[in-house]
């Protein structure tokens, strides 16, 4: 499956800095039900966003002017813990959210924001606490990730570097899945099953 790459990146960053946010509060249990991904932007964070008559929770962060439409969230530590539901990845990319920054992510949600294009950014404690504060700031709030410099960089011009391992790099670069990321390799795959099945003939 192709995947929309990531190069740079401009957005609103919403600040959600609570400690193990789960996959339960980012995709609650009633949007699982469906036969295919449509309209998981709904359910996103259902019970904080949406007050119980329906209407949009004025107190909740993406709700709120200065980061409607965001592109990024800042987000509290072991962010994701919880079931392994993926509905909770479709939902954030139908929100429009393109990168995650966190101290930690659980982890088979980093993989699978990885298997689905999600960026995600672990940063130093410090750091994304100063991070945090900064864009909490609506007029501070908007930031571009550039994934191929692994910089962050701030209104006003700060810098914040990050690291990432290369192959989920290259992937989001490309804006490759799992089998998009092996097919890369498929002329050495071809090399390999000629070589292997000359030297056992009996498997033909």
């Amino acid at each position: 499956m192709s995947l929309q790459p990531f190069t740079i990146v401009t957005g609103k960053a919403a600040p959600m800095l609570a400690a193990n946010i789960d996959t339960d509060v980012i995709m609650p249990k009633q949007f699982l039900k469906g036969i295919d991904r449509n309209g998981l932007d709904r359910g996103l964070f259902f019970d904080l966003r949406f007050l119980p008559s329906g209407e949009l929770n004025p107190a909740f962060v993406l709700n709120q002017p200065g980061w409607q439409g965001a592109s990024f969230m800042v987000v509290g530590p072991n962010f994701g813990c919880g079931s392994s539901r993926e509905h909770a990845v479709w939902g954030l990319k139908q929100m429009g959210i393109r990168a995650l920054i966190g101290s930690s992510f659980a982890g088979i949600f980093y993989d699978n924001c990885q298997r689905n294009g999600v960026l995600l950014i672990t940063l130093e404690e410090a750091v994304l606490q100063h991070l945090g504060r900064t864009v909490s700031q609506p007029d501070q709030a908007q930031i571009s990730v550039d994934l191929e410099g692994q910089m962050i960089r701030l209104e006003g011009g700060q810098a914040i570097p990050f690291q990432i391992d290369a192959l989920r790099k290259t992937a989001l670069l490309l804006g490759l899945d799992a089998i998009g990321t092996t097919l890369q390799r498929r002329e050495q795959i071809k090399a390999f099953e000629r070589e292997h099945l000359a030297a056992n003939p009996w498997l033909n």
